[in-house]
């Protein structure tokens, strides 16, 4: 049995409108308890803190950044000619015998390279936090602190994330890479794997989370912090003396 999700394209402030839509394959249990689940859920919120957990195994499956139509050097990496070759020097020097007379499937030859379909196993998962969220009349963004690093912080970078702007919902943090350009949909799915390992049975604590900047070298971890180290600045004033009549 499948369920058929939406985003909501609201939450996220970008330009895009229309909702992204997919199907997700409901397991355990039999079937009449996955048409009760269904009905339970329908048209309600599922947050990621419901469907994965802290210190867990999961798996990512996207689409890669796209790179166009490459050569044989860029999409396969083959070792480039002499710089005198005739007709070029990035390309493959032989792609065959005469006979058989056919190409195989195993010579380097140039075509689409990027946005592929893969699949990443084993990404363990770091945190899981709540966004910007209002308590008792009080909105709390502190979703960066850890017990060694008590310092009032959002996960948004210094200047925001590269690309993307400022996370301000719900986020997972897990180890590793991920495939595909800033703001791309990916899939997350429980592991398919019985993990004995040390690493999947390892605690995690983290100590320290990094907001410094990423569009430059990064000193300070917040505002407040810079502003105490750069002290009152010449554009404060000018604020303040527009203000003043």
């Amino acid at each position: 049995m499948k369920i058929a999700i939406s985003f909501q394209m609201k939450l996220l402030r970008k330009r895009q409108k229309k909702a992204h839509i997919m199907e997700i394959q409901v397991n355990g249990g039999t079937v009449v308890e996955k048409v009760d689940w269904a009905k339970e859920h329908l048209e309600k919120q599922v947050p990621i803190s419901s469907v994965f957990s802290q210190d867990e195994m999961i798996d990512v499956i996207g689409v890669t950044k796209g790179k166009g139509f490459k050569g044989v050097t860029s999409r396969w990496h083959c070792k480039k000619l002499p710089r005198k070759t005739h007709k070029g020097l990035r390309k493959v020097a032989c792609i065959g015998a005469w006979h058989p007379s056919r190409v195989k499937y195993t010579v380097a030859r140039a075509g689409q390279k990027g946005y592929h379909h893969r699949t990443e196993l084993n990404k363990k998962v770091y945190r899981i936090a709540t966004g910007i969220h209002t308590k008792d009349g009080k909105v709390i963004k502190n979703n960066a602190a850890t017990e060694y690093d008590l310092t009032d912080k959002n996960i948004t970078p210094m200047g925001g994330f590269p690309h993307y702007g400022e996370v301000r919902n719900d986020y997972i943090m897990f180890k590793g890479c991920c495939m595909g350009p800033k703001k791309r949909v990916i899939t997350l799915r429980k592991s398919q794997l019985v993990h004995t390992s040390r690493t999947a049975a390892e605690k995690i604590t983290l100590k320290f989370i990094d907001t410094a900047s990423k569009f430059g070298h990064g000193r300070f971890q917040t505002h407040a912090e810079k502003q105490t180290f750069m002290g009152p600045l010449k554009k404060d004033k000018q604020k303040e003396e527009t203000v003043q009549p």
